[in-house]
């Protein structure tokens, strides 16, 4: 589905990406996990074509996006939910969720990849006239993905989909997640906190200061004590 193979980005002066590669199968949930600042977000992006490698290729489904703007990977079918949500506050929230099918056709129609996005988040069709200033935190992450979700994509990238919720809602956007996942979707997160890791994750990738130092079956990181360190976790008994 998707493939990274040694991609070196740098920002302005700084090497942010050092050779990062990584494979996220068909049907698979992928996470990539790292402390604040270890290049997750810009691994994202350049998927995304925000960023523009300086060496390395990317591919999905074997053919070359390296080089492809922003809406030319959206349109080959991979959805994005940043790390700040990025919801229009000036559009509801059904205008959030329903912008996503003008990017892209696909067999199904509009109204029914909007149904789908709203099956995994039935809290937002409640909240479908609200205006996007007028959600909380959680609930623009749940937008942002759901709108992701209405692109009707192969490949969903989540940048932090944890990141500052309160622990009450973090569950359900597991839980979301894991519902994506079981519908046969690729999915590749981006987490700092690997306890967030959902369990429906075929395989983690651990990336620190820009280089990929981990990756592998998530139950196998427990056998790498300085790769715990670095994520925060603990070695098993």
């Amino acid at each position: 589905m998707l493939r990274l193979d040694a991609v070196n980005v740098f920002i302005e002066a700084s090497h942010i990406l050092r050779d990062v590669s990584l494979t996220v199968e068909p049907g698979s949930l992928v996470c990539l996990v790292g402390r604040n600042g270890a290049g997750k977000t810009t691994t994202l992006r350049t998927i995304m074509g925000y960023r523009r490698p300086t060496s390395g290729r990317i591919e999905l489904r074997g053919r070359a996006i390296t080089s492809l703007p922003t809406h030319a990977v959206a349109q080959l079918g991979i959805g994005f939910a940043p790390e700040d949500s990025g919801v229009f506050g000036d559009l509801t929230v059904a205008e959030n969720v329903e912008i996503a099918t003008w990017t892209r056709q696909t067999a199904r129609t509009a109204s029914e990849r909007v149904e789908l996005a709203y099956s995994v988040f039935p809290r937002l069709r409640g909240y479908a006239a609200r205006g996007g200033t007028h959600l909380s935190g959680g609930e623009r992450k749940m937008l942002s993905i759901a709108r992701a979700l209405a692109l009707d994509p192969d490949l969903l990238l989540l940048d932090e989909p944890f990141e500052g919720l309160s622990p009450a809602i973090l569950p359900q956007i597991s839980a979301s997640i894991g519902a994506i996942a079981r519908q046969g979707r690729s999915i590749l997160v981006a987490e700092s906190n690997v306890h967030h890791v959902p369990p429906e994750t075929n395989r983690l990738y651990v990336i620190e200061r820009g280089e990929i130092i981990y990756g592998g079956p998530p139950d196998d990181v427990a056998r790498e004590p300085t790769v715990l360190r670095v994520i925060g976790g603990t070695v098993a008994p």
